[in-house]
């Protein structure tokens, strides 16, 4: 042994703060890299392939589209754990709590989801009356009843778009037999918009009637609707303001009408464009009952209706009439009458008119008695009465007038015309003002259009002015890579640019040194064949000798490999110290 010791190799830290171990792993990947250049163009390669699979997959990924937006946790988390069973990828969209699922598949999920009644919403409909028990009570039977019903009118409100969420409450009077004792319904509804939605009064008044129409014997008026700021939206419902919307709607219709006649009859003569008009009608909307009821006379006295006529008769002859002062005295019968002795000729003394006596019996004394009865029945008292009553018809007239709403008062139209153009030969092109018979003539065409009526008051104006040119807008022209058509464009080139160059790296990598390889030993097995005189191999046959060669050499390095392993067997059992210390030195080796 010399005296000089030879001190153990220390590894050396390298310069850039590497372990040693990290070091020995690092380089034979780098020696593996100096022996096989190619390689980094096969990891090349592989890197772009990967990169153009993972855009291409980006590109296919699926377009996600709302499912179902603004569900109860409950809903939410039943609707989940059902696509979770139909292997359907699902996301939560932020901020708006909706669900998402592949738009490809969300008709075909509405419809298995509501198979299985989901969403089922806030509140309970009429399926709560399916699990009715027995003997339940009347009082029970009508709170199932009332929550199943605000159930349902909750969904019917839901289902409109500008609607969040929606509460109603009924307030359903007990039947009584009495009718002062009975009681109308009522109803309260609290809705909840959408976040910058509102809600017109044409909705409002949908739902008031909805729900009108769903209670029996619920007046549209005791409905109430308020939003969730406390508003009341009802109110115009209830003719506070005396608009409706209906009114409004069909004051336009009428104002749009009449703008149409008038534009589309000047149009022809005026040009697309040259005119403009404007139309306010003032509407009557109130509904006029007037019945007239009238008497008149008989003007023609000699036409006239007899209706009835009554006469009465009376007459009586011969009665002394009754008088004198009341009491029994005037009241005795009267004393039995006595025949004149003397004729009404005779003298008062008794003698004859012509101076003869007249004697009892004699010829001429006979007649006498009935003249003097006949004179003195003659001369007696008489009262005769006559009564005649005669009713007449009398002329009557019954008017009833009812005028429907919607009567046009009064209209108030204003029709602008533009100057007429004239392009002069060589000249720029100008305008001219119409004459003032072309307007008394559109005048005249405009008043037969809206239907001109001095009486009602409508008025017309008609104005030629130069139109002012409208300028064109100045295109805004964004960055082309704000632009979505270049985007998508862009996103079409680097797909197959992509594909491209990992065809060209597989080309150049791969494909190509195989070709050149092969074709190496072709020609040295060609150079071969000539300078021993051969004739040239066939390809086929050089193909199968080649594979059979790299067969045989893998044969051989199985069983050198075999050979190698029953010699370590061996060893291991003859002298297993020794074996003992070569893996000892190799684990210090490692560390």
């Amino acid at each position: 042994m010399s005296a000089a010791t030879t001190a153990a190799p220390v590894p050396a830290m390298p310069t850039g703060g590497m372990p040693a171990a990290a070091m020995q792993t690092a380089l034979p990947f780098v020696e593996r890299l100096r022996t096989q250049p190619k390689l980094p163009f096969i990891l090349g390669g592989a890197a772009l392939v990967a990169a153009a699979a993972a855009f291409v997959l980006w590109s296919r990924a699926p377009d996600y589209k709302v499912l179902y937006a603004n569900v109860t946790e409950r809903d939410g988390g039943a609707i989940i754990a059902s696509l979770s069973q139909m292997n359907v990828p699902y996301k939560f969209a932020e901020g708006s709590g909706a669900i998402l699922v592949p738009g490809e598949k969300v008709p075909e999920l509405r419809l298995k989801l509501a198979q299985q009644g989901l969403p089922k919403g806030g509140g309970v409909g009429f399926e709560l009356m399916d699990n009715q028990k027995f003997g339940t009570s009347q009082f029970t039977e009508q709170v199932n009843y009332q929550r199943a019903l605000e159930g349902e009118l909750v969904r019917s409100i839901e289902s409109i778009g500008t609607v969040e969420a929606a509460r109603v409450h009924l307030a359903l009077p007990k039947p009584s037999l009495f009718v002062r004792d009975q009681k109308k319904p009522s109803a309260s509804v609290v809705l909840t918009l959408q976040r910058g939605r509102s809600i017109d009064e044409g909705q409002v008044s949908a739902i008031v009637h909805m729900i009108s129409s769903s209670v029996p014997d619920l007046d549209p008026k005791s409905v109430t609707v308020v939003d969730q700021r406390g508003n009341l939206l009802s109110a115009a419902n209830s003719g506070a303001r005396g608009l409706d919307v209906s009114q409004l709607k069909f004051t336009q219709e009428i104002e749009q009408t009449y703008v149409r006649r008038i534009e589309s009859i000047l149009q022809p003569i005026l040009g697309a464009g040259n005119v403009h008009a404007q139309v306010a009608a003032d509407i009557d909307f109130a509904v006029v009952e007037h019945t007239d009821e009238k008497f008149r006379p008989n003007s023609d006295p000699n036409n006239k209706a007899v209706r009835s006529q009554q006469s009465s008769e009376s007459a009586q002859q011969g009665g002394t009439p009754p008088g004198g002062v009341p009491g029994a005295l005037s009241n005795q019968p009267p004393t039995n009458p006595s025949a004149p002795i003397t004729t009404p000729g005779a003298a008062p003394n008794g003698a004859p008119a012509n101076g003869q006596q007249a004697r009892p019996g004699a010829p001429g004394a006979a007649p006498a008695a009935p003249a003097a009865a006949t004179a003195t029945a003659s001369s007696g008292p008489s009262n005769s009465r006559k009564d005649v009553t005669t009713n007449y018809e009398l002329d009557r007239s019954i008017r009833h007038v009812q005028q429907g709403a919607g009567g046009v008062k009064r209209l108030s139209v204003a029709v602008v015309v533009n100057n007429r153009d004239t392009a002069p030969a060589g000249g720029k092109p100008a305008s001219q003002a119409l004459t003032a018979a072309e307007l008394d003539q559109i005048r005249n065409l405009v008043k037969e259009a809206m239907g001109f009526s001095q009486e009602r008051g409508d008025s017309l104006n008609v104005v030629n002015s130069p139109f002012a040119q409208e300028r064109e807008p100045v295109p805004v022209e964004l960055p082309l890579w704000k632009d979505p058509q270049a985007i998508e464009l862009g996103k079409s080139i680097g797909l197959y640019a992509a594909m491209a160059i990992a065809a060209l790296v597989i080309w150049l990598s791969v494909l190509r040194p195989r070709a050149r390889r092969q074709k190496q030993q072709q020609l040295a097995l060609q150079q071969q064949s000539a300078v021993a005189g051969l004739p040239p191999a066939d390809p086929s046959a050089l193909e199968e000798e080649q594979a059979t060669a790299r067969e045989n050499l893998r044969l051989r390095e199985a069983e050198r490999q075999r050979a190698d392993l029953e010699y370590a067997q061996q060893l291991a059992t003859n002298d297993p110290r020794l074996v003992a210390a070569l893996v000892k030195h190799w684990m210090n080796a490692n560390e």
